[in-house]
């Protein structure tokens, strides 16, 4: 397990100076929507409904954040795509939280209707909302000024009810009684949307849901739900199964690991400069800042190779293939550009400096020229 990252950041700053972060984060392959709450005060977080695929994505936010992750809750246990809650109870040391009705293995946090889920001075409280599933569960910010509907209710819409133990009578019972009940103003962040609706209210959804909003009583409801004849999700023969396993792997492959590399929210392979410090002998430190910069006053690392990120492109050939590649500029942009180039052609173990040699520098590791006088 990784350390959590200190951010560089003011977390209120993210917020938006507000006391909550709240991140929707999207996975287009399934249509999920993931949440990432946090107190600001504390930096404890929840995240609510983590896809597995997306989950390099998840932990590399949470780290460049900052946030003290509590625990990683799903809504469900879902039919298209597998959760990432196991995963990111191995990289955080976070709970595992599902509706104890879900009966599945690995969950650290049984969820009943009525619990509380605590992160720092915040917390979101559990509603059972069966009816797509008999495990279902939404959560309810403290002060009601926002829930996480997971699949029970969407944005004009509502989960099937016609597999997973699903019933539209019971399903109807809860939105009405669970949702329905919360204030009008109550903003409503839904599992899934296909057509790119993030948030909804109940206010709206009480009038203009066409499954139950407006006139629309528990029979038309329940006739609405019963003829809908849906096929049946694609990924269920895998996610279902995944799902009782709160995502962790049947098998586990663990491929050797150059480095501890940390992937950025962007996307890209980062070291940090502690470890290269240590292991400067067993990499290429390749510098891609121009000619000028180098004889300039910033000074360099020492036994770096030097190829400007212009002639890069043209001169890869001259890199080593058999050791891995650190790539570092001043503040480590450019270098971030330099990696993605040598990853699209063909280098496996590249990564780029985070920070670059502002950060080398002020964490007081070997330069030369200029920096080292």
């Amino acid at each position: 397990m990784s350390p959590p990252l200190t951010s560089p950041i003011s977390l209120a700053a993210a917020a938006g100076g507000a006391p909550l972060l709240l991140r929707q984060l999207f996975d287009a392959a399934t249509g999920t929507f993931t949440y990432l709450l946090a107190d600001v005060a504390t930096r404890q977080g929840v995240l609510i409904d983590p896809v597995f695929e997306q989950h390099e994505r998840d932990l590399s936010l949470i780290r460049e954040l900052g946030i003290d992750l509590v625990a990683s809750i799903d809504t469900h246990a879902h039919a298209d795509h597998v959760t990432g809650s196991w995963l990111m109870q191995q990289a955080t040391n976070c709970a595992i939280g599902l509706s104890a009705a879900a009966r599945a293995e690995n969950v650290s946090q049984p969820l009943h209707h009525g619990d509380v889920i605590r992160f720092g001075q915040r917390q979101l409280q559990v509603r059972s909302t069966p009816g797509h599933t008999d495990g279902c569960v939404s959560f309810v910010l403290d002060d009601h000024s926002m829930a996480f509907t997971g699949d029970a209710l969407l944005v004009r819409g509502c989960g099937r009810c016609d597999f997973q133990q699903g019933n539209a009578h019971t399903l109807w019972r809860s939105i009405t009684e669970q949702i329905f009940s919360l204030p009008d103003a109550c903003l409503l962040y839904p599992g899934h949307d296909y057509t790119g609706r993030g948030v909804t209210s109940v206010a709206e959804e009480k009038a203009f849901n066409a499954r139950l909003g407006g006139g629309a009583d528990e029979r038309d409801f329940v006739g609405h739900m019963t003829h809908m004849k849906l096929p049946h999700p694609g990924k269920i023969a895998i996610a279902l199964p995944g799902n009782l396993r709160s995502g962790k792997p049947r098998e586990q492959h663990t491929e050797p690991q150059w480095a501890p590399v940390h992937w950025s929210y962007a996307g890209l392979p980062e070291l940090l400069p502690q470890w290269l410090a240590d292991h400067q002998q067993e990499v290429t430190v390749l510098d891609v800042r121009s000619q000028e910069e180098l004889n300039g006053p910033d000074g360099l690392i020492p036994g770096s190779t030097h190829i400007p990120l212009a002639e890069l492109e043209e001169r890869q050939g001259e890199l080593p293939r058999d050791r891995p590649v650190v790539v570092v500029c001043h503040a480590g942009s450019r270098s971030a550009l330099a990696t993605q180039q040598l990853i699209k052609a063909g280098h496996q173990q590249v990564a780029n400096l985070r920070g670059g040699l502002t950060r080398w520098a002020e964490e007081g590791y070997p330069m030369s020229g200029t920096a080292a006088a």
